[in-house]
């Protein structure tokens, strides 16, 4: 059984999954755009995408982003090109499109892809990770790395539990959107226009 402060980890967990950012911008407008189901399929796609962050904090990669300057730097490039890239296809949705089909629907496969990239593709969370989790492994464990491990698949269960509902919830406004192209234009504009602040804001961070 891993040694850890459990009540304090799902308090603070939750805290920082309900804070909204790309990661909840982006089940959103997955969800509006396509509805519940394209929502709770990026939401367990970031769910995924947190396992791969648990994996590497428990192999000890966060140590590394934290003292290799060119491998941070390389990494989140890659997660702002991306971010850029979904908001910018957000951008450049046309209201006669949206009238018809909302655009061009993805398949669920496609959009869970799409939620897992876009979260193990940002180091600022594989950072997050190696510093957040040890902190709720008592003292003294005998295991420390399996209590890291654990609590790495906690955090990225609770962030299903939470995300998944959120895109759930969006999705079931999509019929009205889609009924109304003015109001849908306007929420992929400023969804994309988020999704590209966030992208440049994380290419622009210092460390």
């Amino acid at each position: 059984m891993p040694e850890v402060s459990w009540l304090l980890f799902i308090l603070a967990s939750l805290v920082l999954i309900i804070t909204p950012g790309q990661d909840m911008i982006l089940v959103m407008s997955r969800s509006i755009a396509q509805g519940p189901a394209a929502g709770v399929a990026t939401a367990a796609g970031v769910s995924v995408g947190l396992v791969g962050h648990t994996l590497l904090a428990t192999l000890g990669l966060g140590a590394i982003l934290r003292t290799s300057e060119w491998l941070f730097l390389a990494l989140k490039l890659v997660g702002a090109a991306y971010l850029v890239y979904l908001g910018l296809q957000l951008l450049r949705t046309r209201q006669h499109t949206l009238a018809v089909s909302a655009g061009a629907p993805r398949s669920l496969r496609r959009l869970f892809a799409d939620g897992a990239l876009s979260n193990v593709s940002n180091p600022k969370i594989a950072v997050f990770y190696f510093a957040f989790l040890p902190q709720f492994v008592l003292p003294g464990a005998a295991h420390p790395t399996l209590s890291v491990f654990v609590l790495g698949l906690l955090f990225a269960a609770l962030t299903f539990l939470v995300k998944g509902p959120v895109g759930l919830g969006a999705g079931l406004l999509s019929a009205w959107l889609r009924a109304r192209p003015q109001v849908l234009a306007w929420v992929y504009r400023s969804s994309g226009a988020v999704l590209v602040g966030l992208g440049l804001k994380l290419a622009l961070e210092r460390r």
